[in-house]
């Protein structure tokens, strides 16, 4: 397996992961308020007017968590590009970019990299670099070495 699909296997089974943990607080909430209508006590239900809330929440990011396990789907890690696109492992002369997602530093054999997404602010400064090229991000300079 190649670095690439090393990261993206990562970024993928944090995705999958966060869906499984939104659909299972989504279940533990439904289950709170099925309990709740079941008791039909005399009390106030302040408790589920909450519990609805946080299940609107978790659905909504449910969703965002979705869209964005789509949007990997696109990325191909056998991209084989001259400029910086989504797929691509951008080396630097100090930082390693692989761009997909947003989900920070990973670390793999002793190396560090950074999974970022174009729209992210050092996604945008990354698009379409080629190699050789520089740029800037929060008062560091970065110069591109090499696009994988």
């Amino acid at each position: 397996m190649t670095i690439k699909q090393q990261l993206w296997q990562i970024c993928n089974n944090h995705v999958e992961d966060r869906i499984n943990d939104y659909k299972n607080e989504i279940n533990l909430i439904k289950e709170s308020l099925e309990s709740n209508d079941k008791g039909n006590n005399e009390d106030d239900d302040s408790g589920n007017g909450k519990l609805m809330n946080d299940l609107e929440k978790n659905i909504g990011y449910l969703n965002e968590a979705r869209k964005t396990h789509e949007y990997l789907k696109l990325v191909k890690t056998n991209l084989l590009s001259t400029n910086a696109a989504l797929g691509s492992l951008v080396v630097t002369d100090t930082l390693q970019f692989f761009i997909a997602i947003s989900l920070g530093k990973i670390e793999i054999d002793n190396n560090t990299y950074y999974a970022i997404s174009l729209q992210s602010p050092i996604g945008q400064l990354l698009k379409q670099k080629t190699e050789g090229e520089q740029f800037e991000f929060n008062g560091t300079k970065y110069t591109i070495k090499q696009i994988i």
